[in-house]
């Protein structure tokens, strides 16, 4: 039992990644589904589509590597955050898609809670912000427009789950309805001081105690995989949300270190250690890890649309035919044309939290066109990781590292991370393995099972594949800076 399965459940594929002891990658696979958008600022799953692409890469992966669930010491699972599912705990069957974290539709809920001053509350508990982002209210949602559903709810007859929850139920043939601490965090329902499901915030939600599951370690025992799925049964010892397990992946164990994963969206983490750090600049609190019972705190700012804004340049205006393309546009841009997108297109994240917002473009010329678009979009993603620093900075003072590890599918682009290191006036380290959401799952799933070395010795290991300094002058920096902030101004106001 030498391999560590690691699976790493997305927003638009499921991946199944197997390593080997040493943490090595040795195959992967992975397969797409598709999202729906059944109203304005909706964003759906099939939940079907979440277990049957999981399923479907883990014996993919198995298969590709020959290798049998017994020679299989561990799954680690690392997921997509928010995202809110509640089911039949007889049947499994789920009661409506699952809504995803980029829906907007609970937005009204949020802003009556606001105002009727409950904010304070919850962030004080939770670390969060009144915000549709969290699953809370999605969940309460989906129990006032199904019929009966509440009323099954406060029966215990229902089961509400993140992504990890909903597939470790059904890994495990429905026996175990379980959850981690990073998972539970983001929830708006367990309060991160104690370590426990709120009641007094289950109440103002609406959502009963008798749904939630039980919360875990990030490396603990769930359960074993029902044996006639993968032909024998495969301990499940790791979970993780997406962003806390890049964290891990980026070996950030130490108070100050600072890892941003772009990927759909783009999440920036300040490791905080043992202290609770309230934001004075609309961040988040959270939970970065939690072993043998002690969690780790961090600082978390999160941008909603980062690789998304090359989707949208592929699939919504065309201009590309595959995201390569961009760097090779963004290069033949006119360096005179100063055209800045604004890509709100589900609201806007940290620090600014404003979901009614949309996206703008200014600055455009009669000679603008897809290279300028192109560079405008790459360029949004670097002007909103500097608006997360700035904060976290503020937040946290001196303590903050200079240094930014990254990680995500767009840091295989040189010319975007150069351009984040010239805008932020800061190194960016690219390590050599960029798959880290996936090996921070593998790696606390080795942890438990006793093959991967104690957080020190993994955090040796990391390797840097390349170092992007800044080149930009400080003047030309500041100045490409207020004209994004005078961009957010203008969209914030409509």
């Amino acid at each position: 039992m030498t391999h560590i399965l690691a699976i790493d459940q997305g927003t638009t594929s499921s991946r199944a990644i197997l390593f080997d002891a040493d943490l090595r990658p040795m195959a992967t696979a992975q397969q797409e589904f598709a999202q729906s958008y059944p109203a304005p600022g909706w964003v759906e799953h099939n939940p079907a589509d979440l277990w049957g692409s999981v399923r479907a890469c883990v014996q993919g992966v198995l298969a590709k590597a020959g290798v049998t669930a017994g020679e299989v010491a561990a799954i680690g699972i690392t997921n997509q955050r928010e995202t809110t599912l509640i089911w039949d705990r007889a049947t499994g069957t789920p009661l409506h898609p699952a809504i995803v974290w980029q829906d907007r539709r609970t937005a009204d809920t949020c802003a009556a809670l606001k105002a009727g001053g409950h904010e304070p509350m919850v962030s004080a508990r939770t670390g969060l912000l009144l915000d549709p982002y969290f699953s809370a209210t999605k969940a309460a949602w989906v129990l006032d427009h199904v019929p009966g559903a509440r009323v099954r709810a406060e029966a215990g007859e229902l089961a509400f789950g993140t992504v990890d929850t909903w597939l470790i139920w059904n890994l495990t043939g429905g026996r175990v309805h379980a959850t981690d601490a990073t998972n539970a965090a983001r929830t708006m329902l367990y309060d991160i001081a104690r370590g426990a499901w709120d009641p007094e915030l289950c109440a103002l939600f609406r959502v009963p105690l008798a749904m939630l599951p039980q919360v875990h370690d990030c490396a603990a025992d769930f359960g074993t995989t029902d044996p006639a799925l993968f032909g024998g049964s495969i301990a499940i010892r790791g979970v993780a949300g997406d962003q806390q397990a890049a964290t891990i992946g980026q070996a950030c164990f130490a108070p100050g270190m600072m890892k941003s994963t772009y990927g759909t969206g783009c999440f920036a983490l300040l490791n905080t250690g043992a202290d609770r750090v309230a934001s004075r600049n609309r961040l988040l609190t959270t939970i970065a890890y939690q072993l043998d019972g002690v969690p780790t705190y961090a600082l978390e700012g999160s941008i909603f649309i980062a690789g998304a804004v090359v989707q949208w340049l592929r699939d919504g205006l065309g201009i590309i035919g595959q995201a390569s393309e961009t760097q090779g546009l963004a290069e033949q841009a006119d360096p005179a044309q100063q055209v800045v997108l604004v890509p709100a297109f589900t609201g806007l994240g940290a620090p600014y939290w404003r979901p009614d917002c949309r996206g703008a473009v200014f600055g455009l010329t009669r000679n603008s066109g897809p290279a300028e678009l192109a560079r405008a979009a790459l360029q949004s993603v670097g002007f909103q990781t500097r608006d997360l620093l700035e904060a976290m900075r503020a937040d946290w003072g001196a303590q903050a590292e200079g240094v930014l590890r990254v990680d995500g599918g767009m840091v295989a682009s040189d010319w975007t991370m150069q351009f984040l290191a010239d805008i932020l006036g800061a190194p960016v380290d690219r390590p050599q393995v960029t798959e880290t959401t996936a090996l921070g799952a593998a790696w606390l799933a080795g942890y438990r099972a006793g093959i991967c070395p104690p957080p020190e010795g993994f955090a040796n290991n990391w390797a840097l594949e390349r170092r992007f300094c800044p080149r930009m002058e400080a003047a030309p920096r500041e100045a490409a800076y207020a004209r994004w902030q005078r961009a957010i101004a203008a969209t914030l106001a409509v």
